[in-house]
């Protein structure tokens, strides 16, 4: 069960990152909500974007290198 949680959480991160990254005009609703005193821009979501492709190759390597 711990291992389908931490998929999930990998795929969540592709899913977003992407997302975010092709159409962030479609995510500044979303980010002037979760980033409440600060007013949400294009550059914060692609830097946001770009985090998560990060997170995402990073949790893709610890899997390929420790093996599920």
């Amino acid at each position: 069960m711990k291992i389908l949680g931490i998929c999930a959480l990998v795929q969540f991160c592709l899913i977003f990152g992407l997302a975010s990254f092709i159409w962030p005009e479609r995510f500044i609703a979303t980010f002037d909500v979760l980033m409440f005193p600060w007013p949400a821009s294009t550059r914060m979501i692609r830097t946001s974007a770009v985090l998560v492709l990060a997170a995402y190759l990073l949790l893709v390597i610890r899997f390929l290198s420790v093996g599920i």
